[in-house]
């Protein structure tokens, strides 16, 4: 109990700079995704016509095969460093799901990059309203990217919500179910998401490696590489979801059977500031499912 008490004091600055320098390090090996699939893949002329166009430090000296620089190397390096360094200092903020385990450690990370990535996005769109509406200088690349950006986001922010048990689900039937009737439906869940998970990574494989290993773009002006990274995101997320729902099983097998209301969707701070503004914040009860306020100084009048 005391360790969950002291993971509740989330929001640390390492926190937030662990998943920047991943992301920075993942956009530079994604954008310099075509040097690695040259030297160590398949090399074609029009990969390497690409490469060329898309090179940001065309003039450091290569030190890897005929197209990787010294910064691909260390970018890369960082990656697998830095998810490590992220998981293992990740802690579970006041408002996340309570029963987490060290195998949540990786889904509550990635929402951590997820939560940067919306930064990020806020970030490209305002730019490109600020530059368009004010100086009426628009770019070429703020739509593709905030697109490229978007993607990223809903995928990540899936396994996320996977993890903090907020997907859609319905209680209606599952409710009324003694306890070992919901674990029944728990298994059969688990088990259609692990199918389904399955199946879609089989029968996607192919088209997915494909569109990396050519490196697809998506042929507008910025050309982002989004069918080269999405589809086979797609998969990887899928894979990591069906994980965590395994997990999610096996970490609430034992737990009490829970009741949902219309108060789940109300978090305590909101209750303590709906308290406050009708005057209940001193020994008064508020009954969050029918909206009424009863005062235990109006019982004891």
């Amino acid at each position: 109990m005391q360790q969950d008490a002291e993971n509740l004091k989330s929001g640390t600055l390492i926190e937030w700079l662990v998943p920047l320098a991943f992301i920075v390090c993942a956009a530079w090996v994604t954008w310099h995704m075509p040097a690695f699939i040259l030297d160590w893949g398949v090399y074609t002329e029009q990969l390497d016509e690409q490469f060329t166009r898309l090179d940001v430090t065309p003039n450091l000296p290569v030190v890897m095969g005929e197209h990787i620089d010294i910064i691909d190397i260390l970018a890369l390096l960082g990656l697998p460093v830095f998810a490590i360094l992220g998981v293992m200092t990740v802690r579970r903020a006041a408002m996340e799901f309570e029963d987490w385990r060290k195998m949540d450690r990786l889904a509550v990370f990635v929402g951590r990059v997820t939560m940067m990535l919306i930064v990020l996005l806020t970030s490209v769109m305002l730019y490109e309203v600020i530059v368009r509406y004010v100086f009426e200088s628009p770019t070429l690349w703020a739509n593709e990217l905030s697109l490229w950006l978007a993607g990223f986001v809903f995928l990540c922010s899936g396994l996320y919500a996977m993890q903090q048990r907020s997907h859609i689900r319905i209680f209606l039937i599952y409710d009324m179910f003694p306890r070992t009737m919901q674990r029944v439906c728990d298994v059969i869940s688990t088990s259609l998401i692990a199918l389904f998970a399955f199946f879609l990574i089989y029968g996607g494989y192919g088209e997915a490696f494909a569109k990396f290993n050519r490196w697809e773009t998506f042929g507008t002006a910025f050309d982002p590489p989004i069918p080269a990274t999405l589809k086979p995101m797609v998969l990887f997320v899928v894979a990591l979801v069906a994980t965590q729902a395994i997990i999610n099983l096996i970490s609430d097998w034992n737990a009490e059977p829970v009741i949902h209301s219309a108060a789940d969707d109300i978090d305590q701070d909101e209750i303590d500031r709906l308290k406050k503004s009708v005057g209940a914040d001193e020994g008064g009860d508020l009954d969050v499912a029918g909206g009424a306020v009863q005062s235990t100084k109006t019982g004891q009048e």
